[in-house]
């Protein structure tokens, strides 16, 4: 199985104890988002469990306790970008990221540890010239720390339709993403970090940037899975994701970003948060008597035995 930790909301920044109380008690319920009296009961054994990815912007909170996970094969996604608190109103200040990516590198490595610059958007203060030499500083910084940054373009979402207004986002062109791209790749390529965009459409691989997804064969491989997974179900358009198991619930994240897709309804968001309980079994909530729990299989294929 692959734990998805998580693509719903930040898991490590905001519910970094209920993550490690599930770690240690060995299960964890997810109610399912579109059939909510369905209840997955997720088995999170080492034996069980082929990689834990997290996805996070702020990982700090959880770094105290890594330990509890020794045993387990974990990649990080650590989503760093140029905006502030005009478009993501609680994220930690990026200085201290940039620092948790480097302690997170020295301890699993330079592959386990990916930097997100997602999503680019523009307006009149984010403009080309902005993200270039931001992507640029934060290449400089993360040189020799990491192998590789995965970069996509702002869709539109239920939560950047209702910040249009704030956000005054600017449609960005075909020849605007090439320009963005070609700058990109090259700043990346100076300092030996691999370019991939994620659910794009767009073909940029003339630029030497890779078309991939999140959770890959290549990723697996990485760590010497190699399990047949089969693509994920739910995935969006341009979405090449291998199926996973998120442990996850929508609208409970904090962090308040203008353009996120999981977290649409603040007002919500707040109720949830104050529903969540560390030693629930489930992110938000507990289990009801009328929930109707089932164990959550995941079957792949051993593609290589030895």
């Amino acid at each position: 199985m692959i734990l998805s930790v998580s693509q719903r909301c930040d898991i490590p920044a905001y519910f970094s104890d209920w993550f490690y109380q599930r770690i240690k008690e060995g299960f964890a319920d997810v109610r399912a988002p579109f059939n909510p009296q369905l209840v997955h009961r997720v088995n999170l054994s080492r034996e069980n469990v082929d990689l834990i990815v997290f996805m996070s912007k702020n990982p700090l909170p959880m770094m105290a306790k890594l330990d509890q996970l020794n045993g387990y094969n974990c990649c990080f996604q650590i989503t760093i970008t140029p905006y502030t608190h005009d478009v993501e109103k609680n994220v930690a200040d990026k200085r201290l990221i940039i620092e948790a990516v480097r302690t997170l590198s020295r301890r699993y490595g330079p592959h386990a540890v990916i930097v997100r610059y997602d999503p680019i958007l523009l307006n009149q203060r984010y403009t080309i010239d902005y993200h270039m030499k931001a992507f640029q500083r934060l290449c400089e910084q993360l040189s020799f720390t990491i192998d590789t940054i995965i970069f996509s373009f702002v869709d539109e979402y239920k939560n950047t339709r209702a910040h249009q207004a704030e956000l005054k986002l600017m449609p960005i062109s075909e020849s605007q993403m090439l320009l963005l791209a070609r700058g990109m790749a090259q700043i990346a390529e100076s300092y030996g970090i691999r370019l991939q965009t994620c659910g794009e459409k767009i073909d940029l691989q003339h630029l030497n940037i890779q078309k991939g997804s999140c959770i890959s064969s290549k990723l697996l491989a990485d760590y010497g899975i190699h399990s047949a997974y089969p693509l994920a179900k739910t995935r969006g358009d341009g979405c090449d994701c291998l199926a996973y198991t998120d442990l996850g619930a929508y609208n409970c994240c904090a962090h308040g970003c203008s353009y996120c897709y999981a977290n649409y309804d603040e007002a919500k968001v707040k109720m949830n948060l104050h529903q969540h309980d560390p030693m629930s079994t489930m992110l938000i909530g507990h289990l009801k008597p009328e929930d109707k729990l089932v164990d959550k299989r995941q079957k792949v294929k051993q593609t290589v035995l030895f």
